[in-house]
């Protein structure tokens, strides 16, 4: 009895420290891994925070600029900011399209953002937040017409995306309804004879003639002869309606 105890004891204490020895190595794995995983996490949020603060910051710079220009979008066009970043020059005259091949396509894109996301290169209105189409900013609006024939300028020349020409559309139509922009109509040759009545095709209108009693307007009416059963189907019809016969 005392022999085996004595063996269990030995092979208890062999066992052990390898048992013991294996658990701290799991353990020790254990937490190289997590603090492995962790890092890249604390990092990523360590990231996330400066990311959100620098957002945040911007953030509050766009809105405190959109606040600014939002209600009254033409003071941008006349701010200091304006001048130093397109001078005298056009918003779009600057700007280049991004597309594949040496020849650009027909169309501009749909629109520059799509919910939070936005292109590489937005269009010259889509890229400045302060840009904003309204019908009474009208240095902008003027920028996008040819001052010798008032025609919209194509989207393919400025670049703009379709989304902001169907608004620079409706805005200086808006302008010009309201007198704000000058509306260029065609010339027309206004000539005399067009509208006098001394032209050749106008006539002065005859006087009507006179007529006898029982004589009828059109002779020819006279001569026509009713269809019996048309005209007997007709004051079946009608019978209700119609006098009778003295």
């Amino acid at each position: 009895m005392a022999a085996s105890l004595q063996r269990i004891g030995i092979v208890i204490s062999r066992t052990f420290p390898i048992i013991l020895q294996r658990n701290i190595q799991a353990q020790r794995i254990r937490h190289w891994k997590l603090t492995s995983s962790a890092s890249p996490v604390l990092s990523l949020n360590f990231r996330a925070l400066t990311s959100s603060s620098s957002s945040s910051s911007d953030n509050s710079d766009s809105t405190e600029t959109l606040s600014r220009y939002s209600d009254r979008p033409w003071e941008y066009l006349e701010s200091e900011e304006y001048i130093e970043r397109y001078g005298s020059k056009p918003v779009w005259s600057n700007y280049r399209r991004n597309h594949k091949g040496g020849v650009p396509p027909q169309k501009t894109r749909k629109t520059c953002i799509r919910g939070d996301k936005i292109c590489g290169n937005p269009c010259p209105i889509c890229r400045d937040p302060n840009i904003i189409v309204h019908y009474k900013n009208v240095n902008l609006l003027q920028q996008f017409v040819s001052p010798q024939t008032g025609i919209v300028y194509d989207p393919t020349r400025t670049g703009v995306c379709m989304k902001q020409q169907k608004l620079l559309n409706k805005a200086i139509e808006t302008a010009r309804d309201c007198g704000l922009l000058s509306a260029q109509l065609p010339h027309v040759d206004y000539s005399k004879e067009d509208y006098s009545n001394t032209h050749g095709a106008v006539a002065p209108t005859p006087a009507p003639f006179s007529l006898s009693s029982g004589e009828l307007w059109y002779p020819w009416y006279g001569s026509i002869k009713p269809d019996e059963r048309e005209l007997a189907r007709v004051r079946r019809i009608y019978k209700d309606y119609l006098k009778p016969d003295v």
